[in-house]
């Protein structure tokens, strides 16, 4: 499996918005120059997200976009699959003739598998994890001390 560019971009673009959104809505070009992403590609996956669910835009001159959900209820799968799809490895149809071919030994035990694993990782990795670690990586995490 490959993660296409809109894949790719459109993580990104989640994650810093994530990070950006606390503030309220995020103009699509802040984004966008942020990531050294071009604004009309930004604006054809966040379409895709907004259609999805991800996010909500507001127009207007104090719009732009904010996550619908709570960054730790977004996991990078559902990102993933609204702008990639399914996110199987290998697409391939067994007829019922194949019950016992190679093939369909291959795909029950290999690509399925694959698969499985893909989706399980992406499945539990959230918005809100990969906020932490860039803010862990960047130095900019605030450490909460409770006495």
């Amino acid at each position: 499996m490959k993660v296409s560019t809109k894949g790719r971009y459109g993580l990104r673009a989640m994650v810093d918005l994530a990070i950006h959104s606390t503030n309220g809505h995020v103009p699509l070009y802040c984004i966008a120059d942020r990531q050294n992403i071009s604004v009309n590609y930004l604006e054809q996956v966040f379409s895709t997200l907004r259609k999805t669910g991800l996010v909500k835009s507001v127009k207007g001159a104090q719009g732009g976009y904010t996550l619908a959900a709570n960054p730790a209820d977004i996991t990078i799968g559902k990102i993933l699959r609204a702008l990639e799809g399914n996110l199987s490895v290998v697409e391939d149809s067994m007829d019922s003739e194949d019950d016992r071919s190679v093939r369909q030994c291959i795909q029950i035990n290999v690509w399925n598998k694959m698969t499985d694993c893909i989706n399980q990782l992406v499945d539990t990795i959230t918005l809100e994890d990969l906020v932490h670690e860039y803010q862990r990586m960047s130095g900019t995490l605030v450490s909460m001390y409770y006495i």
